[in-house]
């Protein structure tokens, strides 16, 4: 196996791996894993009206909204005749299920030998194996990764009540520059990376700390949850995330590690029902979900104060509280993964919960018409689906309905809200920042 890895990494060298921006920050700091294992990687130009136009040539209308964008960013940058083609390698992850994205790695070959870029390499690595790439790789990106929730955590929890605007933006995107750093030049042993990157961490949280901000505890939290893509990437939502905070709401978004954590399991539950539970492979993935764990606990340790109460649930408690609306072994994908988490996340004291999902997403439908029943069962909590496709739309006057349904129901449910994280000062020992809103 060492040497199957070996020879991944030796067919890439000398070429360059264009990464698209799904979350700015987390593919800048994935593309900085890619280069601490010696190779040449970079992120995607923004997105822009050429991304959808030329989105839009290379699909035929079936396909789903992200692929139209990452389709449409990855050959802006070929079209543009700076990339060399037969040294460019797209990185394009798969996926099982009834999902379309797992259709994107060969919906993109296609349209690179139509457009006459056959040279051009597709890396896709699949949930179906955990996303399973060369050992320093793999576990250098799982940590970029980690590193990127966390950051992203941050920005989310403190841009709502910056004094200055733009102040916590500014902040996050250093940080993010501060931790593409550390990850790109320290130590592979991983030891020693890990250290690094926790030291690089603390030193963004103690930032985040003194960075000036009026807190206002009656500000609503909303969940977000949704198709992984749409709902992180703030182009293809028309920054759906921004517009709820200037409409008065702080946002809890779902992360990208949920869906690592999810695809884990459904490895294990797939090797149970083929008669592989004491296989190799089995046994393979626990050790690799342990390693990661243990990861993913070092790197998050040194925040458990500022995020108190915003715990992330586990993959575990997500897949329990799905259960009696969708369970794992009689649905796949993102909308089991929807249900449990709004169900965790009402738990969790949410006002209200917002689902993105591309128009026509099929797990964004299977979840729409799940919500009903789970908000009553949670005591009303309002649920509201947005579906983006690239059309402009007014939103203002469904986010000011929303937001109405969500202070609402914020006056009468027994859950209260966890502080805002920004008002905390060392690990929640310090004072309160004064109210921003009456």
């Amino acid at each position: 196996m060492a040497s199957v890895h070996a020879r991944e990494i030796r067919s890439l060298e000398g070429k360059k791996i264009y990464i698209h921006a799904m979350v700015d920050g987390g593919a800048r700091l994935m593309a900085a894993a890619f280069r601490a294992v010696g190779l040449d990687a970079e992120v995607t130009p923004p997105s822009d009206a050429a991304t959808l136009e030329i989105g839009s040539r290379c699909t035929g209308g079936d396909e789903c909204f992200p692929a139209r964008i990452t389709v449409g960013d990855y050959m802006k940058v070929l079209l543009a005749g700076k990339a060399d083609p037969a040294r460019t390698v797209l990185f394009m992850p798969g996926a099982d299920g009834p999902c379309r994205f797992g259709q994107y790695a060969l919906h993109l070959r296609r349209v690179l030998r139509e457009h006459g870029f056959e040279q051009t390499g597709v890396m896709s690595p699949s949930c179906a194996d955990g996303y399973q790439m060369p050992p320093d790789l793999h576990r250098t990106g799982w940590r970029a990764v980690i590193a990127s929730d966390i950051l992203l955590k941050l920005l989310l929890q403190h841009r709502p009540y910056e004094v200055q605007k733009g102040s916590a933006e500014a902040l996050y995107d250093e940080c993010v520059e501060q931790v593409a750093r550390t990850i790109e030049t320290a130590p592979l042993q991983p030891r020693r990376q890990i250290r690094a990157l926790r030291q690089a961490l603390i030193g963004c949280r103690d930032r985040f700390r003194v960075l000036p901000v009026r807190c206002d505890p009656a500000t609503p939290l909303i969940g977000v949850v949704g198709e992984i893509f749409c709902r992180l990437n703030s182009f293809s939502n028309a920054d759906l995330i921004r517009r709820m905070e200037e409409y008065g709401a702080e946002v809890w978004l779902s992360d990208v590690a949920e869906w690592v954590w999810y695809s884990h399991a459904e490895q294990v539950r797939l090797l149970k029902l083929a008669g592989r539970g004491f296989s190799l492979a089995a046994l393979a993935a626990r050790l690799r979900a342990w390693i990661q764990r243990r990861d993913e606990h070092e790197l998050l340790q040194p925040f458990a104060g500022d995020l108190a109460g915003y715990s992330e649930p586990s993959i575990e408690e997500i897949l329990e509280a799905a259960r009696p609306y969708l369970p794992q072994h009689g649905a796949i994908g993102e909308m089991v993964i929807n249900a449990g988490k709004a169900v965790c996340l009402a738990r969790r004291g949410v006002d209200g919960i917002v689902d993105i999902s591309p128009f026509t997403c099929m797990n964004g439908v299977v979840s729409e018409a799940i919500y009903p029943r789970l908000s009553r069962d949670l005591g009303g909590i309002p649920i509201r689906n947005f579906y983006f496709d690239g059309t402009a739309t007014d939103l203002d006057a469904d986010l000011g309905v929303f937001l109405e349904l969500v202070r609402s129901y914020r006056a009468r449910k027994a859950t209260p809200r966890p502080a805002p994280a920004a008002g905390r000062r060392a690990g929640g020992r310090g004072r309160q920042q004064a109210p921003a809103h009456s």
